[in-house]
């Protein structure tokens, strides 16, 4: 049964939507951005994901008699629960593409509407972005430590619920997984799934060969066998050499692979991968598993791991070593009378504050190496004349500045819904999985890298930087 998301939400955005309309200021217009301040594992840049989620919520957004019932019990109003039978989404909503590398303090999703109503999706925005890019964005790091050997996302039985399992592989598969264990998320997704023997199949027989034996038998056009049960390389391996000779080669069949879950795997892999060439099984897959991440995975390449497939459960589908995305949802402007009126949020902590107005976001691309040079945030409505150059400057330290020429300027938000229609068609996840991989070969390596990765440069135009300084001004007192 399909389940019912509307009160996926926090008490509070209820309570803060009932107050505006008590208020009057229900149909007042506010501008949201989506962004985060930091990302993962230090690392030099993020994955957005969660956008198809975000989709399908707002589409299905309804309240049922049943959940204004609860809401009634809740303390609130009559003219808001009134206001929820009747409620029509009418917001617009701009993203970044789901794939899209991403960095600090941009906007990666927009929202313009009735105050109301942008404030009322804030948690579910949040939930899609933060769960989804964080497992996206670790995916990815393991899939460049792996450089080239495919890695595959076996986490559903760590994860930290159903739906983080669920949506988690999806996310695993845009940030470069080849395939999941998931059942559900093969059939749902069209992602391709991944089996595996276990060890308890080969404890239930007599001998690890007849276990072996019998498992060939049962799967012979997918033969994969786990050889660390008792001894690796004394008995593991000898008995799945044996196994394979004994019943997949009378049926014409090769043997898929054979997985080594703990020891220590660079060496094993050496020492397993000259086995089976000298048994005459060269194109016999090697599957490393046991709690790998991207050091690991990384220190085993450059050691000359004979590893054909590296799969990645717990530390990816929790994202073990750092579990928070942190991203949030801050008002930038209203509109009064169709003029923009920016809003700025103050904190005594600097990195808090916020980046008023309404705003596109762009992307500059050298022409010349196609690599992506820095992201602008400009006014809504200004154009990057990419014929003339481009002034670039830090919006903290502005005697930091960089004039860039032979560049292209995309824009990275495109419409998603319109007055609350839908209009964006959303792409395969194949073809999201192809524009990820695409877009992060267009940032420098010195970005990607994993240790002290090079600050890439989110900036401000002149216009937005001198509405931002003016407001910071203006709230301190400060006078002119």
């Amino acid at each position: 049964m399909k389940r019912n998301l509307s009160l996926m939400t926090e008490l509070y955005e209820l309570t803060m939507a009932n107050g505006f309309l008590e208020n009057g200021k229900a149909d007042e217009i506010a501008y949201f951005d989506l962004f985060f301040r930091k990302v993962p594992d230090n690392g030099g840049f993020a994955v957005f994901a969660g956008l198809s989620q975000i989709i399908e919520y707002v589409k299905n957004l309804s309240f049922t008699e049943d959940d204004l019932s609860f809401l009634r019990d809740n303390g609130l109003s009559e003219e808001f629960i009134d206001y929820l039978r009747n409620f029509k989404f009418q917001c617009d909503i701009w993203s970044v593409p789901e794939g899209t590398p991403i960095f600090p303090n941009e906007p990666v999703v927009k929202v313009r509407g009735p105050i109301i109503q942008a404030q009322l999706i804030e948690t579910i925005l949040l939930v899609c972005m933060n769960s989804q890019s964080l497992i996206a964005t670790k995916a990815n790091r393991l899939v460049r430590a792996a450089k080239g050997t495919a890695v595959a996302e076996f986490g559903t039985r760590r994860a930290t619920s159903f739906d983080s399992a669920y949506y988690g592989s999806r996310a695993a598969f845009i940030g470069g997984c080849v395939g999941t264990s998931g059942v559900s998320q093969g059939k749902d997704f069209k992602i391709p799934t991944m089996n595996a023997m276990i060890h308890s199949w080969v404890q239930m027989f007599d001998s690890e060969y007849e276990a072996f034996c019998e498992y060939a038998k049962l799967y012979p056009d997918d033969c994969s066998l786990v050889i660390d049960t008792y001894d690796t390389l004394k008995s593991g391996v000898p008995n799945a050499i044996k196994a394979f000779d004994d019943v997949l080669k009378p049926m014409g069949k090769r043997p898929a692979g054979v997985r080594i879950d703990s020891g220590d795997i660079t060496y094993l892999s050496k020492k397993v991968r000259k086995m089976l060439d000298e048994a005459g099984y060269p194109d016999c897959n090697i599957i490393a598993s046991n709690s790998l991440d991207e050091y690991i995975i990384n220190d085993m390449i450059l050691q000359g791991a004979k590893v054909d497939c590296f799969v990645v459960g717990e530390r990816l589908i929790n994202s073990a070593s750092s579990p928070l995305f942190s991203g949030v949802y801050k008002l930038c402007a209203t509109e009064k009378n169709g003029e923009v009126i920016p809003k700025i949020n103050l904190s005594e902590n600097v990195s808090k504050i916020t980046t008023p107005h309404s705003k596109m976001l762009y992307r500059l691309f050298d022409c010349d190496t196609g690599k992506a040079i820095a992201d602008v945030l400009t006014l809504e409505n200004e154009i990057i004349d990419e014929s003339k150059p481009y002034i670039l400057f830090d919006p903290d330290f502005t005697w930091k500045r960089k004039e860039v020429e032979n560049f292209v300027a995309r824009k990275l938000l495109v419409p998603v819904f319109v007055k609350g229609e839908c209009v964006y068609k959303e792409p395969s996840l194949d073809e999201i999985r192809d524009y990820c991989s695409e877009q992060i070969d267009n940032l420098w390596e010195e970005v990607k890298r994993f240790e002290n990765p090079h600050t890439y440069y989110v900036d401000l135009s002149e216009d937005l930087w001198r509405v931002r300084k003016e407001l910071i001004e203006e709230h301190k007192g400060v006078k002119r």
